[in-house]
């Protein structure tokens, strides 16, 4: 009897926990919905802002650094921000004018380039092509002038999304005024943010509360910092390479394929068609030169590998290829170039409590039932019984 009543005391407790769980869930839920519906109202005003509190969660390493070293947090912050406004504005001195003239003129040679390339192609063999794929020269020309056309508009396509989704001229006036100002505060004010929400977390619940942020801490600390240097590093690599191979628009290409190679695969893909494709063009018959242009992406490639992703990144992010990149292409559809500033934690908050409620479901009574004694599966015999004597 008593063992009874002690059963059913164990089951009321794990259902008022299973209970007080799906509270839990539904709140945190409803917090999503509010949060994702106010970036969706506000995304069009909300890029310096985010791009201020991305730079301060970049940064707040090296001020925590500068403490130990003996600064106040306000020192500290001042001097980190005044040494990364000079090293911007240096950067933005030096680069702007060659890649805004690289890319006024890669805009105007571009039909040029195209032209010539789709004349390579067709004008290779044309009967070693019919002979061989059974491709006519005037359909193989009529099929790449779609391509190409095709190409361009989905390239413009893109670009326009990207203008109209916050990257107008009123936005990046706002990026370059606001974000820093919004970073100096958040950067000053870091530890003491923390603190006071973790000050809100139920005190129940805050051990838990606290590892699940941790998890998000490291998974997103890991790619942004750790991505974010290796993705300078790499467009640097490039564009030096390229320009040293002589390829035209080497610093625009190379900048723009490590820029993008936070997305996997992604960078380096892009930077290796447009520059071999570009090398064609302008070196060809020349194969050398167009193995050399292969070759700078495919160095890139081998130190991002096994040099600068170990150090940078190493194993702590935590974060599928296809599911980062799966957030990047969603987060960025809703919310334009916000959602891609935002993307990143947001999928590195989804993994990390994807997985605890998993862990939370395997050990919960959904799982594992209220049986006292678990149900033994009866063994099945895996290998064929030995033959009586007589059976052939």
């Amino acid at each position: 009897m008593a063992k009874a009543k002690l059963q059913t005391v164990d089951v009321t407790l794990q259902d008022a926990a299973s209970a007080a769980f799906r509270r839990q869930i539904r709140f945190w839920i409803v917090t999503a919905v509010i949060l994702a519906i106010f970036v969706y109202l506000f995304s069009d005003i909300l890029l310096p802002f985010v791009a201020g509190m991305v730079l301060a969660y970049f940064l707040d390493p090296v001020a925590d650094r500068l403490q130990r070293l003996g600064l106040s947090r306000v020192m500290a912050t001042i001097i980190i921000l005044i040494a990364f406004l000079i090293v911007l504005v240096l950067a933005l001195v030096i680069l702007i004018p060659v890649l805004a003239s690289q890319l006024s003129d890669f805009i105007v040679k571009l039909p040029e380039y195209l032209s010539r390339f789709q004349a390579l192609i067709t004008s290779y063999d044309p009967n070693w092509l019919e002979q061989r794929f059974g491709l006519d020269a005037g359909s193989l020309q009529e099929g790449l002038n779609s391509l190409l056309t095709s190409g361009m508009g989905l390239v413009t396509t893109v670009f326009q999304s990207i203008w109209n989704s916050g990257v107008a001229i009123f936005s990046i006036a706002g990026l370059f005024i606001v974000t820093p100002v919004v970073a100096f505060y958040m950067l000053l004010d870091w530890d003491r943010m923390v603190a006071t929400v973790d000050s809100w977390v139920p005190r129940d619940h805050v051990e838990t509360v606290r590892q699940i942020a941790t998890d998000i801490n490291t998974a997103t600390a890991g790619f942004v910092r750790g991505q974010g240097t290796l993705c300078l590093i790499l467009g640097a690599m490039y564009a030096f390479g390229l320009t040293l191979t002589g390829l035209s628009f080497g610093i625009l290409i190379g900048l723009f394929a490590g820029l993008i190679s936070f997305i996997p695969y992604v960078g380096s893909l892009v930077g290796l068609v447009l520059s071999v494709g570009l090398a064609f063009v302008q070196f060809w018959p020349d194969w050398t030169m167009v193995l050399a242009v292969a070759g700078v992406f495919f160095a890139g490639q081998f130190i991002e590998g096994n040099i600068l992703q170990p150090r940078l990144v190493g194993k702590s992010v935590g974060l599928h290829p296809v599911w980062l990149m799966f957030a990047l292409f969603a987060f960025g559809a809703l919310f334009g170039f916000v959602g891609l500033l935002i993307a990143v934690p947001a999928a590195a908050a989804v993994a990390v409590l994807v997985r605890f409620a998993i862990s939370r479901y395997l050990e919960s009574p959904l799982y594992k039932g209220h049986a006292e004694q678990p149900v033994k599966a009866k063994a099945v015999r895996l290998t064929k019984p030995a033959s009586s004597e007589g059976e052939t």
